[in-house]
């Protein structure tokens, strides 16, 4: 019981307690993430970048000062209402001059046009995806032909979370993720050991092939 409501507040927090201490946890657990993705991803002034799960919004700030020609957007897409609450008051500065554009929305299914993304990041997301492929598939649809996605996690603390039952399935595991991404047309995939001072994590290249 206590795994589920667990693994429902990491997957999709609600305005609760428990969802404003799973925020906390992201605020503190996935900066190092975020900032990291947003770096790898070498993000140019006039690109259309998309985040998924962008939770309370720190990869936002990140990306958001990149983006400095008119042309360049940055979109996020997050299945937490909460989330979303959170997230636009952290940017509400960029959602106001159109630089930013929040999408309350599932993975699976984005309200997003075909070829129309440049670069792509998530940060401890798609172990919480219900379908790997599915996720994948769509990511795959959106993003422009040679465009670059980066995932980063910490693979040591996703494994303790998952030994403890808070994480469902076996989906948490880079090896299927990356399987995913080979079967639904994604190219280059590779997964590298990184370090940020003192933090080690890994960061999932892939390049979308059409």
């Amino acid at each position: 019981m206590l795994a589920n409501k667990i693994n429902q507040q990491l997957s999709h927090p609600s305005k609760s307690l428990a969802g404003w201490l799973a925020s906390r946890f992201f605020l503190w657990h996935n900066k190092v993430l975020e900032e990291n993705a947003v770096k790898l991803l070498q993000i140019q002034p006039d690109d259309t970048v998309l985040e998924v799960g962008f939770g309370p919004g720190l990869g936002l700030r990140a990306a958001a000062p990149l983006l400095t020609s008119p042309k360049g957007k940055l979109i996020g897409v997050d299945y937490s209402e909460y989330m979303v609450s959170k997230a636009s008051k952290a940017v509400k500065k960029h959602i106001a001059s159109g630089k930013i554009s929040l999408i309350r929305g599932n993975v699976l299914e984005m309200p997003l046009p075909n070829n129309s993304i440049d670069k792509i990041y998530h940060c401890n997301c798609y172990y919480f995806w219900p379908d790997l492929k599915a996720g994948t598939s769509e990511l795959h649809r959106v993003m422009k032909p040679g465009a670059l996605m980066v995932t980063t996690l910490k693979h040591s603390s996703i494994k303790t979370i998952a030994s403890k039952s808070f994480l469902r399935g076996d989906n948490w595991q880079p090896e299927l993720y990356m399987e995913a991404l080979c079967a639904t047309g994604f190219t280059d995939i590779r997964i590298q050991e990184l370090k940020d001072g003192r933090t080690s994590f890994q960061a999932v290249f892939a390049t979308a092939s059409k």
